[in-house]
Protein backbone atom coordinates (compact mmCIF):
# COMPACT_ATOMS: atom_id res chain seq x y z
CA UNK A 1 0.00 0.00 0.00
CA UNK A 2 1.25 3.45 -0.97
CA UNK A 3 1.74 6.12 1.88
CA UNK A 4 1.89 9.54 0.35
CA UNK A 5 4.04 11.98 2.48
CA UNK A 6 1.53 14.12 4.20
CA UNK A 7 -0.06 11.35 5.47
CA UNK A 8 3.03 9.56 6.82
CA UNK A 9 3.76 12.87 8.24
CA UNK A 10 0.67 12.96 10.55
CA UNK A 11 0.91 9.18 11.42
CA UNK A 12 4.68 10.28 12.51
CA UNK A 13 3.07 13.09 14.56
CA UNK A 14 0.51 11.38 16.53
CA UNK A 15 2.64 8.57 17.63
CA UNK A 16 4.65 11.03 18.85
CA UNK A 17 2.34 12.73 20.60
CA UNK A 18 0.69 9.96 22.11
CA UNK A 19 4.35 8.81 23.13
CA UNK A 20 4.30 12.82 25.04
CA UNK A 21 1.56 12.15 26.66
CA UNK A 22 2.27 8.41 28.32
CA UNK A 23 5.42 9.92 29.11
CA UNK A 24 3.63 13.09 30.75
CA UNK A 25 1.48 10.66 32.82
CA UNK A 26 4.00 8.34 33.69
CA UNK A 27 6.28 11.19 35.33
CA UNK A 28 3.03 11.97 36.81
CA UNK A 29 2.72 8.63 38.42
CA UNK A 30 5.73 8.82 39.55
CA UNK A 31 5.87 12.12 41.26
CA UNK A 32 2.77 11.08 42.84
CA UNK A 33 3.72 8.22 44.05
CA UNK A 34 6.92 9.67 45.67
CA UNK A 35 5.29 12.56 47.48
CA UNK A 36 2.86 9.60 48.90
CA UNK A 37 5.54 7.85 50.19
CA UNK A 38 7.33 10.73 51.80
CA UNK A 39 4.16 11.54 53.30
CA UNK A 40 3.81 8.44 54.43
CA UNK A 41 7.33 7.95 56.06
CA UNK A 42 7.24 11.81 57.08
CA UNK A 43 3.88 11.75 59.21
CA UNK A 44 3.86 7.97 60.21
CA UNK A 45 3.84 9.81 64.05
CA UNK A 46 1.23 12.09 63.39
CA UNK A 47 -1.46 11.90 65.83
CA UNK A 48 -5.17 12.86 66.02
CA UNK A 49 -7.14 13.83 68.58
CA UNK A 50 -10.15 11.32 67.12
CA UNK A 51 -7.78 8.39 67.35
CA UNK A 52 -6.14 9.68 70.89
CA UNK A 53 -9.59 10.01 72.28
CA UNK A 54 -10.65 6.65 70.72
CA UNK A 55 -7.10 4.82 72.12
CA UNK A 56 -8.15 6.23 75.79
CA UNK A 57 -12.21 5.11 75.42
CA UNK A 58 -10.36 1.64 74.98
CA UNK A 59 -8.67 1.97 78.20
CA UNK A 60 -11.39 2.83 79.68
CA UNK A 61 -13.62 -0.10 78.20
CA UNK A 62 -10.99 -2.24 79.93
CA UNK A 63 -11.06 -0.51 83.05
CA UNK A 64 -15.07 -0.81 83.29
CA UNK A 65 -14.38 -4.63 82.25
CA UNK A 66 -12.19 -5.25 85.25
CA UNK A 67 -9.44 -6.35 82.44
CA UNK A 68 -7.12 -3.38 83.79
CA UNK A 69 -6.34 -1.40 87.00
CA UNK A 70 -4.37 2.04 88.51
CA UNK A 71 -4.80 4.70 90.47
CA UNK A 72 -5.54 7.17 87.50
CA UNK A 73 -8.20 4.60 86.23
CA UNK A 74 -11.32 6.01 88.51
CA UNK A 75 -10.19 9.49 87.66
CA UNK A 76 -10.15 9.20 83.61
CA UNK A 77 -12.72 6.79 83.01
CA UNK A 78 -15.42 7.72 86.08
CA UNK A 79 -14.89 10.92 87.61
CA UNK A 80 -13.51 12.59 84.78
CA UNK A 81 -10.98 14.44 87.13
CA UNK A 82 -8.31 13.46 84.76
CA UNK A 83 -9.39 15.01 81.09
CA UNK A 84 -7.84 14.98 77.49
CA UNK A 85 -6.44 17.72 76.35
CA UNK A 86 -4.59 16.78 73.12
CA UNK A 87 -2.19 14.46 71.54
CA UNK A 88 1.34 15.32 71.65
CA UNK A 89 3.01 12.34 69.10
CA UNK A 90 2.65 8.48 68.03
CA UNK A 91 6.44 7.63 67.53
CA UNK A 92 7.04 4.31 66.37
CA UNK A 93 4.13 3.26 67.92
CA UNK A 94 4.49 4.92 71.42
CA UNK A 95 1.58 7.07 72.37
CA UNK A 96 2.05 9.66 74.58
CA UNK A 97 -0.81 12.38 75.28
CA UNK A 98 -1.47 15.85 76.94
CA UNK A 99 -4.24 15.62 79.79
CA UNK A 100 -5.39 18.00 82.53
CA UNK A 101 -5.52 16.39 86.04
CA UNK A 102 -7.61 18.26 88.36
CA UNK A 103 -5.92 21.55 87.12
CA UNK A 104 -2.30 20.27 86.43
CA UNK A 105 -0.97 19.64 83.32
CA UNK A 106 0.51 15.84 83.07
CA UNK A 107 1.28 13.32 80.20
CA UNK A 108 0.21 9.79 79.45
CA UNK A 109 2.41 7.44 77.55
CA UNK A 110 2.10 3.80 76.51
CA UNK A 111 4.39 2.07 73.84
CA UNK A 112 1.36 0.95 72.32
CA UNK A 113 -1.94 1.78 71.67
CA UNK A 114 -3.70 -1.32 73.34
CA UNK A 115 -3.43 -3.40 76.49
CA UNK A 116 -3.70 -6.84 74.34
CA UNK A 117 -0.97 -6.22 73.19
CA UNK A 118 1.40 -6.89 76.03
CA UNK A 119 2.12 -10.34 77.18
CA UNK A 120 1.01 -11.17 80.26
CA UNK A 121 1.90 -14.10 82.67
CA UNK A 122 0.81 -17.33 81.40
CA UNK A 123 -0.23 -18.38 84.75
CA UNK A 124 -2.72 -15.69 84.60
CA UNK A 125 -4.80 -17.65 81.91
CA UNK A 126 -5.59 -20.46 84.57
CA UNK A 127 -9.14 -20.25 86.24
CA UNK A 128 -7.99 -21.69 89.42
CA UNK A 129 -4.63 -20.07 89.33
CA UNK A 130 -3.60 -18.70 93.62
CA UNK A 131 -1.81 -15.42 94.07
CA UNK A 132 1.65 -16.75 94.59
CA UNK A 133 3.78 -16.72 97.47
CA UNK A 134 6.26 -13.07 97.83
CA UNK A 135 9.31 -14.87 96.97
CA UNK A 136 8.40 -16.48 93.48
CA UNK A 137 6.24 -13.33 92.21
CA UNK A 138 9.52 -11.55 92.91
CA UNK A 139 11.44 -13.67 91.22
CA UNK A 140 9.50 -13.53 88.52
CA UNK A 141 9.61 -9.69 88.59
CA UNK A 142 13.08 -9.86 88.16
CA UNK A 143 13.38 -11.66 85.53
CA UNK A 144 10.86 -9.32 83.78
CA UNK A 145 12.85 -6.46 84.14
CA UNK A 146 16.00 -8.13 83.21
CA UNK A 147 14.61 -9.11 80.00
CA UNK A 148 13.43 -4.92 79.86
CA UNK A 149 16.40 -3.38 80.82
CA UNK A 150 18.84 -5.84 81.21
CA UNK A 151 19.74 -5.13 84.73
CA UNK A 152 19.97 -7.95 88.26
CA UNK A 153 17.89 -6.26 90.87
CA UNK A 154 17.72 -6.74 94.24
CA UNK A 155 14.50 -7.62 96.19
CA UNK A 156 14.45 -3.89 97.84
CA UNK A 157 14.76 -1.82 94.68
CA UNK A 158 11.76 -4.08 93.33
CA UNK A 159 9.44 -2.07 96.30
CA UNK A 160 8.80 1.06 94.56
CA UNK A 161 7.13 -1.19 91.54
CA UNK A 162 5.51 -3.70 94.18
CA UNK A 163 1.56 -3.24 93.78
CA UNK A 164 0.30 -2.16 97.01
CA UNK A 165 -2.72 -4.74 97.17
CA UNK A 166 -0.87 -8.03 96.30
CA UNK A 167 -3.84 -10.33 97.88
CA UNK A 168 -6.86 -8.22 96.63
CA UNK A 169 -9.75 -9.77 95.05
CA UNK A 170 -9.06 -8.12 92.15
CA UNK A 171 -4.98 -9.60 92.13
CA UNK A 172 -5.23 -10.77 88.76
CA UNK A 173 -6.07 -7.45 87.11
CA UNK A 174 -3.48 -6.02 88.71
CA UNK A 175 -0.88 -8.27 88.28
CA UNK A 176 -1.66 -7.53 84.28
CA UNK A 177 -1.37 -4.30 84.55
CA UNK A 178 1.74 -4.20 86.22
CA UNK A 179 2.99 -6.62 83.34
CA UNK A 180 2.01 -4.62 81.10
CA UNK A 181 4.43 -1.65 81.95
CA UNK A 182 7.05 -3.82 83.38
CA UNK A 183 7.84 -4.32 79.86
CA UNK A 184 8.12 -0.36 79.21
CA UNK A 185 12.04 0.35 80.05
CA UNK A 186 10.90 4.20 80.00
CA UNK A 187 8.66 3.43 82.53
CA UNK A 188 10.52 1.34 84.77
CA UNK A 189 13.55 3.79 84.14
CA UNK A 190 11.78 6.50 85.94
CA UNK A 191 10.11 4.81 88.78
CA UNK A 192 13.27 3.06 89.27
CA UNK A 193 15.23 6.33 89.28
CA UNK A 194 12.85 9.15 90.51
CA UNK A 195 13.80 9.18 94.36
CA UNK A 196 17.29 8.81 93.33
CA UNK A 197 17.82 11.69 90.46
CA UNK A 198 16.05 15.13 89.56
CA UNK A 199 16.84 14.38 85.82
CA UNK A 200 14.60 12.67 85.21
CA UNK A 201 10.47 12.69 85.18
CA UNK A 202 8.17 11.70 88.23
CA UNK A 203 5.13 9.42 87.85
CA UNK A 204 2.21 10.23 89.09
CA UNK A 205 0.20 7.92 88.58
CA UNK A 206 -0.72 4.65 85.80
CA UNK A 207 -3.76 2.94 84.88
CA UNK A 208 -3.11 -0.32 82.66
CA UNK A 209 -0.36 -0.04 80.37
CA UNK A 210 -0.39 3.49 80.38
CA UNK A 211 1.30 5.90 83.21
CA UNK A 212 1.24 9.25 83.87
CA UNK A 213 4.29 11.42 84.63
CA UNK A 214 4.46 15.23 85.41
CA UNK A 215 4.23 17.50 82.66
CA UNK A 216 7.34 20.53 81.69
CA UNK A 217 8.00 21.84 78.40
CA UNK A 218 10.45 20.20 76.10
CA UNK A 219 13.43 22.06 74.11
CA UNK A 220 13.16 22.33 70.17
CA UNK A 221 16.16 21.98 67.60
CA UNK A 222 14.85 25.10 65.98
CA UNK A 223 15.02 27.57 69.11
CA UNK A 224 17.47 29.43 69.33
CA UNK A 225 17.90 28.67 73.25
CA UNK A 226 16.71 25.46 71.89
CA UNK A 227 14.50 25.81 75.35
CA UNK A 228 11.61 28.34 76.17
CA UNK A 229 13.67 30.66 78.54
CA UNK A 230 10.67 32.92 79.10
CA UNK A 231 8.78 29.82 80.45
CA UNK A 232 11.83 28.43 82.94
CA UNK A 233 13.19 31.58 84.21
CA UNK A 234 10.60 34.19 83.44
CA UNK A 235 11.33 37.31 81.41
CA UNK A 236 15.04 37.88 81.30
CA UNK A 237 15.23 41.30 80.21
CA UNK A 238 19.11 41.73 79.89
CA UNK A 239 21.31 39.83 77.91
CA UNK A 240 23.22 39.11 81.03
CA UNK A 241 20.47 37.30 82.99
CA UNK A 242 19.93 35.43 79.34
CA UNK A 243 23.55 34.27 79.44
CA UNK A 244 23.49 33.62 82.59
CA UNK A 245 20.81 31.44 82.69
CA UNK A 246 22.48 29.59 79.68
CA UNK A 247 25.08 28.78 82.35
CA UNK A 248 23.27 27.71 84.80
CA UNK A 249 21.76 25.23 82.59
CA UNK A 250 25.22 23.88 81.06
CA UNK A 251 26.05 23.29 84.37
CA UNK A 252 22.97 21.17 85.14
CA UNK A 253 23.53 18.91 82.43
CA UNK A 254 26.78 18.05 83.22
CA UNK A 255 25.97 17.46 86.48
CA UNK A 256 23.08 14.77 84.74
CA UNK A 257 26.24 13.32 83.04
CA UNK A 258 27.69 13.04 86.45
CA UNK A 259 25.51 11.61 87.97
CA UNK A 260 24.41 9.05 84.91
CA UNK A 261 27.93 7.81 84.44
CA UNK A 262 28.99 7.44 88.23
CA UNK A 263 26.41 7.21 90.76
CA UNK A 264 24.20 4.36 89.93
CA UNK A 265 25.32 0.53 89.91
CA UNK A 266 25.91 0.69 86.21
CA UNK A 267 26.52 3.81 83.93
CA UNK A 268 23.57 4.76 81.65
CA UNK A 269 24.15 5.51 78.45
CA UNK A 270 21.64 8.68 76.18
CA UNK A 271 21.73 7.55 72.81
CA UNK A 272 19.15 9.55 71.25
CA UNK A 273 20.50 13.30 72.04
CA UNK A 274 18.74 16.02 70.96
CA UNK A 275 17.20 18.92 72.81
CA UNK A 276 13.34 17.63 72.02
CA UNK A 277 14.32 14.77 74.62
CA UNK A 278 14.98 17.25 77.26
CA UNK A 279 12.97 19.94 79.38
CA UNK A 280 13.96 22.63 81.76
CA UNK A 281 12.39 22.44 85.50
CA UNK A 282 11.88 26.33 86.93
CA UNK A 283 14.90 26.08 89.12
CA UNK A 284 16.72 25.64 85.48
CA UNK A 285 17.50 21.60 86.35
CA UNK A 286 17.67 19.32 82.80
CA UNK A 287 15.55 17.23 83.37
CA UNK A 288 15.71 13.73 80.76
CA UNK A 289 11.79 13.58 79.32
CA UNK A 290 12.51 11.05 76.69
CA UNK A 291 14.46 7.86 77.90
CA UNK A 292 13.10 5.16 75.00
CA UNK A 293 16.94 5.00 73.88
CA UNK A 294 18.83 5.20 77.33
CA UNK A 295 20.42 1.94 78.66
CA UNK A 296 22.24 0.59 81.89
CA UNK A 297 25.57 -0.40 80.72
CA UNK A 298 24.54 -4.34 80.34
CA UNK A 299 22.34 -4.19 77.77
CA UNK A 300 24.24 -1.33 76.19
CA UNK A 301 27.07 -3.98 75.74
CA UNK A 302 24.69 -6.54 74.11
CA UNK A 303 23.28 -3.72 72.18
CA UNK A 304 26.78 -2.59 70.37
CA UNK A 305 27.82 -6.28 70.23
CA UNK A 306 27.19 -6.88 66.87
CA UNK A 307 28.57 -8.61 63.45
CA UNK A 308 30.06 -5.92 61.18
CA UNK A 309 32.08 -4.89 58.24
CA UNK A 310 33.48 -0.91 59.00
CA UNK A 311 32.76 1.03 62.30
CA UNK A 312 30.08 2.34 60.48
CA UNK A 313 28.04 -0.48 61.47
CA UNK A 314 29.04 -0.07 65.04
CA UNK A 315 26.80 3.05 65.43
CA UNK A 316 23.67 2.68 67.31
CA UNK A 317 22.02 6.09 67.04
CA UNK A 318 24.45 8.84 69.24
CA UNK A 319 26.42 5.24 70.90
CA UNK A 320 29.51 4.65 68.78
CA UNK A 321 31.33 1.80 69.00
CA UNK A 322 34.64 0.26 67.20
CA UNK A 323 34.49 -2.70 64.24
CA UNK A 324 37.39 -5.09 64.92
CA UNK A 325 38.23 -6.49 61.42
CA UNK A 326 39.93 -9.83 63.03
CA UNK A 327 36.71 -11.22 63.99
CA UNK A 328 33.91 -8.51 62.65
CA UNK A 329 32.36 -7.50 65.31
CA UNK A 330 31.35 -4.47 66.95
CA UNK A 331 33.16 -3.94 70.40
CA UNK A 332 31.16 -4.18 73.65
CA UNK A 333 32.40 -0.72 75.14
CA UNK A 334 30.84 2.34 73.85
CA UNK A 335 33.92 4.01 72.49
CA UNK A 336 32.17 8.02 72.64
CA UNK A 337 30.09 9.20 75.53
CA UNK A 338 27.12 11.15 77.15
CA UNK A 339 29.03 13.99 77.36
CA UNK A 340 30.80 13.91 73.82
CA UNK A 341 27.39 13.75 72.01
CA UNK A 342 25.80 16.97 74.60
CA UNK A 343 28.79 18.71 73.26
CA UNK A 344 28.40 18.38 70.00
CA UNK A 345 24.57 18.62 69.98
CA UNK A 346 23.69 21.28 72.64
CA UNK A 347 27.03 23.12 73.67
CA UNK A 348 28.39 23.38 70.53
CA UNK A 349 25.26 25.99 69.47
CA UNK A 350 25.12 27.54 72.74
CA UNK A 351 29.05 28.64 72.70
CA UNK A 352 29.66 29.85 69.31
CA UNK A 353 31.48 33.15 69.70
CA UNK A 354 28.98 34.88 67.46
CA UNK A 355 25.97 33.54 69.70
CA UNK A 356 27.95 34.62 72.94
CA UNK A 357 28.47 37.51 71.51
CA UNK A 358 25.12 38.52 70.72
CA UNK A 359 23.46 37.31 74.06
CA UNK A 360 26.41 38.85 76.51
CA UNK A 361 30.01 39.56 75.67
CA UNK A 362 32.41 38.01 78.90
CA UNK A 363 36.04 37.52 79.33
CA UNK A 364 36.42 34.00 79.35
CA UNK A 365 34.08 33.48 75.67
CA UNK A 366 36.75 32.41 74.04
CA UNK A 367 38.51 29.97 76.29
CA UNK A 368 34.46 27.80 76.68
CA UNK A 369 34.35 27.89 72.94
CA UNK A 370 37.39 26.31 72.72
CA UNK A 371 36.59 23.54 75.42
CA UNK A 372 33.32 23.36 74.02
CA UNK A 373 34.98 22.13 70.62
CA UNK A 374 37.71 19.71 72.67
CA UNK A 375 34.72 17.91 74.60
CA UNK A 376 32.98 17.04 71.12
CA UNK A 377 36.16 15.26 70.24
CA UNK A 378 37.57 13.99 72.68
CA UNK A 379 36.73 10.67 74.29
CA UNK A 380 38.96 11.93 77.45
CA UNK A 381 35.59 12.43 79.81
CA UNK A 382 37.09 13.14 82.86
CA UNK A 383 39.58 15.81 81.29
CA UNK A 384 36.84 17.51 79.47
CA UNK A 385 34.24 17.65 81.87
CA UNK A 386 36.85 18.99 84.71
CA UNK A 387 37.33 21.83 82.53
CA UNK A 388 34.30 22.93 81.17
CA UNK A 389 32.70 22.69 84.41
CA UNK A 390 35.74 25.27 86.25
CA UNK A 391 35.29 27.13 82.98
CA UNK A 392 31.14 27.32 83.33
CA UNK A 393 31.84 28.70 86.94
CA UNK A 394 34.36 31.53 86.03
CA UNK A 395 32.64 32.66 83.80
CA UNK A 396 29.41 32.91 86.09
CA UNK A 397 31.58 34.74 88.09
CA UNK A 398 32.91 37.21 85.26
CA UNK A 399 29.23 37.67 84.91
CA UNK A 400 28.80 38.56 88.50
CA UNK A 401 31.75 40.65 89.05
CA UNK A 402 30.82 42.66 85.76
CA UNK A 403 27.40 43.58 87.58
CA UNK A 404 28.71 45.06 90.38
Amino acid sequence: MRIFPGKWLRIKICNKNTFLVLLFWASCWIVVSTFLFVHRSMFSDHCTDEESKKILAGLCYDYNNKAVTGDLCEDLCVTEKLMYKHCLHYQQGKKVLQADWQGTSIILKSKNDAFFKFQTPVFLDESDAQPLPDAELLMMVAVEIKNTLGLDLPNITLLPLWPERKYSQDWKVELASMWSLYQQEEYLLFNLLQDFSRHVLRVVGTCGHFYGVEFLSAGHSWKQHFFPMEEVVGQCKTGEEKMNAILDIAISFLNMVHQFDNEFSHRLHLCDIKPENFAIRSDLTVVAIDMDMAFFEPKMQNILEQKCTSDKDCNFFDCFSTCDLKTFMCGAQRANSNLQVICDKIFRRWFTLSFMGSIYPFPLQDELHGAVQKCAESTNIEASFSDLYSLLQASQRELHRGNK
